[in-house]
């Protein structure tokens, strides 16, 4: 086989940044198991996922700034050990304090999407870029599926420390084959990290999702909450008051403000919270003792399968999206697949009486998942300089990211804002949750119609204004 193969090369990137999305879904259902296991608290536990969306929000951007600058493939086989690292520590840890520790160091590997898309750009044939990155976006839309449709079977035949034994042995493999068959992109940026933007970003991050995390146990209106908050809009402008500064920006602010970038962005934001609370959030429902008046009493397992047609139809959709967008265009692929979202959690709203109309929607959800992620990933990447694609992209996955945050906060308080004397919600709490997630995804369908029509890449510096040079594609 030789050194460059791009399948070889695919089929790493794909490993990696698949196990980073399932681990993003994987430990959720298996909570209530982990915590009986190692003797702990409810609200002890959630910070398992906590520890995790901190980590990948801070590690996501600023990995993926420094493999633009010293290498993406060194970046990514220092991820990937890190991964591998962490997933081990996780299936050994005694306490629930080292498995949040060790759920802090798997976060390392939110890295991976900027650093794929990256060498993606770098090295495969411009004829197959669109198509890989659409391949690999299906890849990570599909893991984080799995997890879900995974978690239950895997608990019940083996045990919970096994969500994380499995992913020790194949992030281990691909790393190995990493080093040897994955090339080093030539592509590099110039100049170094900017630290003090590094850091700001890291403590606005932390500031504003610690608070959307943990609102549910300290309480919307508690001095914690609105304190991080306010702390999250100081951070945030002394944030960007460094990186307009800065003359090695972390995240290159110019690039922020490119027509392509930011509204992609904004699909991004309204998009994450849509769909991370969706997965949050459906699973519970179908759980949900049929004494209640609603749901089917299905166990994690049984809850998992009901998933299992999003999951076929979001790879399905992402690639089949990567051979469709350069006849139909990203933008008309991202258009579509938010308005699928949104006409399908606007149906569960509506329709969620036999499991049978759930697992319908799921598929129709699924399809809106798989086009969206495939054509956000390319309008960023066809959107920016090769040097700052790490970033760029880094910055895309974290905003949807935070959406997702918001969404599933605001949806909690939907939910569980009102509850039946046996301490279950009412069905009125999913079907306006519901309904709220549905309106979330058709502005961001709204937000995607703002694209512009045609993708150009621009070089951006930092000692002279940016000056567009275009390049005519469909977008």
């Amino acid at each position: 086989m030789p050194r460059n193969s791009t399948r070889l090369t695919f089929a790493v990137l794909a490993t990696g940044a698949g196990v980073f999305a399932m681990l993003q879904s994987l430990i959720a259902p298996a909570l209530p198991t982990v915590q009986h296991a190692l003797h702990t608290s409810q609200s002890t536990a959630t910070w398992v996922m906590t520890a995790y969306l901190l980590s990948a929000s801070i590690f996501t951007p600023i990995l993926g700034r420094v493999g633009d600058l010293i290498g993406k493939k060194r970046t990514l086989v220092a991820v990937l050990v890190t991964v591998a690292v962490g997933c081990l520590l996780a299936a050994l840890a005694p306490t629930i304090g080292v498995l949040i520790v060790a759920r802090v160091v798997q976060g390392v590997g939110g890295a991976l999407f900027p650093l794929s898309f990256g060498i993606i750009r770098d090295e495969f044939a411009p004829s197959q870029v669109s198509r890989s990155i659409s391949n690999l976006s299906a890849v990570i839309a599909a893991g984080g599926g799995v997890g879900i449709v995974a978690a239950g079977p895997i608990v019940s035949a083996l045990d919970y420390r096994w969500l994380f034994w499995i992913p020790v042995g194949v992030v281990a493999v691909a790393t190995l084959i990493a080093v040897r068959y994955v090339p080093e992109s030539p592509n590099r940026a110039e100049g170094s990290v900017n630290w003090l933007g590094a850091g700001l970003l890291s403590a606005w991050l932390v500031a504003l999702l610690l608070p959307l995390s943990q609102a549910a146990v300290w309480g919307w209106g508690s001095a914690r909450v609105i304190g991080l908050f306010a702390l999250a809009v100081v951070l945030f402008a002394l944030w960007l008051y460094s990186e307009a500064r800065s003359r090695t920006p972390l995240i290159d602010l110019r690039v922020m403000r490119l027509p392509a970038v930011w509204t992609t962005n904004t699909v991004a934001l309204l998009f994450g919270a849509g769909m991370y609370a969706l997965w949050s959030f459906l699973p519970g429902f179908v759980q949900t003792p049929t004494a209640a008046g609603y749901g089917f009493g299905a166990s994690v397992t049984a809850a998992g399968l009901l998933m299992l047609p999003m999951l076929v139809a979001m790879f399905l959709a992402g690639v089949v999206g990567g051979r469709l967008e350069p006849v139909l265009g990203a933008k008309a692929l991202l258009v579509t697949g938010a308005a699928l979202g949104a006409g399908a959690v606007g149906l569960l709203a509506l329709w969620h009486d036999e499991q049978w109309q759930v697992a319908l929607v799921s598929a129709l959800f699924g399809l809106g998942v798989g086009l969206a992620f495939a054509s956000m990933a390319n309008l960023i990447v066809g959107s920016v300089p090769a040097d700052q694609t790490g970033a760029a992209t880094g910055m895309n996955a974290n905003i949807r990211t935070i959406g997702g945050s918001i969404g599933a906060a605001v949806t909690s308080v939907l939910v569980t804002g009102h509850l039946q004397p046996s301490g279950l919600p009412y069905e009125s709490g999913y079907t306006h949750g519901f309904t709220l997630l549905a309106l979330l995804l058709l502005g961001a369908a709204l937000a995607a119609l703002l694209v512009p029509v045609g993708r150009a890449v621009r070089r951006v510096t930092v000692d002279t204004p940016a000056r567009p040079e275009a390049v005519s594609t469909r977008g």
